[in-house]
């Protein structure tokens, strides 16, 4: 169907330069509000009433008229329609809509792509600070970095995902202090072990049991391995650097085994470190310097990102010599587009919010060729876990909230990624763990799985009788899908290519859980209404085959997604 409305476009554009050279670049097809009005609605004739000073009615039924003369619009159209003050609603022919099986048939895992664009994207998210398991807001954060990858993916994009982990600062300094305590035999709770009001720049130490068990394998000089990294304890509990290094690696190889449970890869890891021992950091700030963007006052430099749209000025380096968090940050960024990433995405959480304009403003005072907006960001709120009715907030392995692998653990991979790009990432959201593993229809990832294991049921039972192969479909007559129920699966399966173009375009995975629940409904309601494995083999072929189209694009979706599509159930 995609080639269908291809050669309708055309044939519309066509017409509009008829009546007003250049209107035809404009040319679109909207879908009608209520259904019964008809398969696309064209609000031409409206737009160009007033420039044309003619009665949009009267423009509608010329519009209509000269359609409907076009080799296009005869072939694949069965009747246009004016309503109101010159809507057109454009009724198509079954055949029109059989189209679209063909189309996924022969696409496969490939419908809905777009043609490569040689233009590259970086996509960097998680990038969770080394001192603890990954939590939920990782877990969603990670499920939405993915999916958005693989959006952009489907569009024609060359994506690289990126985890930038802070493996320097206040924090790494605590977890130190953290294990090195743990190593010498205290606890929290102990009267050495200190609080937030008694180490108020750390914060408190922590205090999961995570970090007993790293104190246990330092003492044991046991070697650690992650995916970027490798170390062997000393074992001496006052070889602080030792400690450091081992803590970091063995956390590090903690994350990646949540992200391996969440069957997730990054192709680069980006540490922290390295920008100020490459002498990026340095570098950024001279720049900054020399491009007379700065200032000095209390001992402290100043970076004038109020003239880039910022509420305020912000300290770049404080009085005691260090850098702010976000100097670094603009030097990575910096980075980025450096290695010729001129599209550049950061999931991040909605407490980064006032991260964004200081960023912005350090690559605009940089002056380095980096356009306005540069990076683009997705924010997402955090994530509340409800199970049994009440919400749980505590992971005896990390202390104080729950992990990633806790919600796997309790559910699955397949329920925790659908479940945490349902919504908006700004929209709070609510993990319900009980509804997470119900096999009924009010679970979203369960209603969805379940269609597709539907439909490989009925293939497998044809193939059992001696039918045929999924190839054997491609080429079959279509006619015999003429019911209603036929149709509108179609132009469910019609939707796809857009849907996905729209959801890469607005960073919106949600946009694809939203589609895949109204097409396993569609699916659900056509099995409902018709038998497929009847005796008459042309209506036969013909219904195994809008089955199996629709069995490809819910497998499509879900592999968008990082879900996987089972064929039983």
């Amino acid at each position: 169907m995609l080639s269908v409305k291809h050669d309708l476009l055309a044939a519309l554009a066509a017409e509009l330069d008829t009546l007003s050279p250049g209107a035809g670049a404009k040319a679109a097809f909207e879908s009608p509000k209520v259904a019964a009005h008809g398969d696309f609605a064209c609000t031409a004739a409206m737009q160009l009433a007033k420039p044309l000073k003619l009665n949009p009615r009267a423009l509608g039924e010329q519009l209509k008229a000269a359609l409907e003369a076009t080799p296009a619009f005869k072939r694949w159209v069965d009747a246009i329609e004016i309503a109101g003050p010159g809507f057109l609603n454009i009724r198509l022919k079954p055949a029109a809509k059989q189209e679209v099986v063909r189309e996924v048939l022969s696409a496969g895992e490939r419908f809905g792509y777009q043609a490569d664009r040689g233009a590259k994207v970086l996509v960097e998210f998680v990038s969770a600070n080394p001192t603890g398991p990954l939590h939920v807001g990782h877990g969603r954060q990670a499920a939405l970095g993915d999916a958005i990858c693989n959006l952009f993916a489907t569009q024609g994009w060359g994506v690289h995902r990126e985890f930038y982990y802070n493996d320097a600062g206040v924090q790494i300094q605590t977890l130190t202090n953290s294990t090195q305590l743990r190593a010498k035999g205290f606890k929290p709770g102990d009267e050495c072990w200190p609080t937030d009001s008694e180490n108020p720049a750390s914060k408190a130490f922590y205090n999961g049991d995570y970090i007993q068990d790293i104190a246990n394998d330092f003492l044991a000089k046991k070697t650690v391995k992650a995916d970027d990294r490798e170390y062997t304890a000393s074992g001496d509990v006052d070889d602080v650097e030792s400690i450091r290094q081992f803590a970091v690696a063995y956390l590090r190889n903690e994350q990646d085994k949540d992200l391996q449970a969440f069957n997730l890869k990054f192709d680069e890891y980006y540490l922290e470190s390295s920008l100020y021992t490459s002498g990026r950091v340095e570098a950024t700030v001279g720049k900054l310097v020399a491009n007379g963007k700065t200032y000095e006052q209390d001992g402290a430099l100043w970076l004038k990102s109020t003239d880039y749209g910022d509420d305020k000025d912000r300290v770049m380096r404080k009085q005691d010599g260090t850098f702010t968090y976000f100097v670094p940050d603009v030097a990575y960024h910096i980075a980025k587009w450096e290695r010729g990433y001129t599209k550049v995405v950061n999931i991040q959480g909605t407490d980064h919010h006032g991260t964004i304009a200081r960023v912005r403003a350090g690559l605009q005072a940089a002056e380095v060729g980096i356009p306005q907006g540069y990076p683009d960001y997705v924010l997402h709120t955090m994530v509340r876990v409800v199970k049994g009715g009440e919400e749980v907030k505590i992971s005896k392995r990390a202390g104080s909230y729950v992990t990633l692998r806790d919600l796997i653990e309790w559910t699955s991979k397949d329920a925790v990624r659908f479940f945490l790009l349902s919504r908006k990432p700004d929209t709070e959201y609510t993990f319900d763990v009980d509804l997470a593993v119900a096999q009924n229809n009010d679970n979203p990832v369960y209603y969805v799985q379940y269609a597709h294991a539907r439909i490989c049921s009925v293939l497998r039972s044809w193939a059992e009788q001696g039918g045929g192969d999924m190839a054997s479909l491609q080429g079959v007559d279509l006619s015999p899908l003429e019911g209603p129920q036929a149709q509108a699966l179609m132009l469910q399966l019609a939707k796809y290519p857009e849907m996905l173009t729209a959801a890469a375009d607005g960073e919106a995975p949600h946009d694809v859980t939203f589609y895949l629940r109204d097409l396993a409904a569609s699916y659900h309601s056509y099995y409902d209404a018709e038998r497929i494995l009847v005796d008459d083999e042309a209506v036969k072929r013909a219904r195994l085959a809008l089955v199996a189209a629709t069995a490809q694009v819910l497998h499509n979706g879900l592999a968008v997604l990082g879900v996987s599509a089972p064929a039983r159930m």
